[in-house]
């Protein structure tokens, strides 16, 4: 028997242990094409907003929930050695606050996209600088826009996730991993303030 993952998955900072108006305030900063928050949560892959906070500052990453719905997942629906927005809707943002490094790409305060081509055991992450804009296609223009790529290891889990979830592991006050899960894959990716070791 299948298990799903809780909505929002296993957040240490979130949605789901947030207040109100720290989600308002989060989803707040998403660019959506045409929608409202409230609108974008009701879709069939929903809004997705994770808080990343490090000291008294808070970075917010955007992102749209595809479900598995009994589909083959990693290499099927997903292919592998393809670019991927890595969701669905709108292309996958982060929002900074501040100069931050991402995989060991060095980034100033702004907001980024971030594509994956996904692999079987490696995946390629891209922090790009073309963020307000529907996630496909990733055309040369976006990957132009580039900011730097890294490759992170791509982990298989006993648990099934139904649901595609992003998550945040802090490190510390000033560094932690995001965490991505969907179906029985796991790919994490470290962030830390700039100047912060890893």
């Amino acid at each position: 028997m299948r298990t799903f993952a809780p909505l929002g998955g296993l957040l240490a900072f979130g949605l789901l242990l947030a207040p109100v108006s720290l989600q308002a305030q989060n989803a707040d900063a998403c660019w959506l094409r045409g929608a409202t928050p409230a609108q974008a949560a009701e879709r069939p892959s929903p809004l997705g907003v994770v808080a990343i906070p490090m000291g008294e500052a808070e970075a917010t990453l955007c992102y749209n929930r595809p479900s598995a719905k009994g589909r083959t997942v990693m290499g099927d629906l997903v292919p592998f050695g393809q670019a991927w927005r890595t969701g669905a809707n709108e292309a996958t943002a982060i929002h900074l606050p501040f100069a931050a490094t991402i995989g060991g790409v060095e980034v100033e305060p702004g907001s980024y996209s971030i594509y994956t081509v996904p692999g079987e055991t490696e995946w390629e992450i891209t922090i790009s600088r073309s963020f307000e804009r529907w996630g496909i296609p990733i055309s040369a223009e976006v990957q132009e826009a580039a900011v730097g790529t890294f490759t992170r290891p791509a982990a298989l889990s006993d648990e099934m996730v139904e649901m595609m979830t992003f998550t945040w592991e802090a490190h510390g006050e000033m560094m932690g991993h995001v965490v991505l899960e969907w179906e029985n894959t796991r790919v994490e990716f470290p962030i830390h303030m700039a100047g912060m070791n890893h």
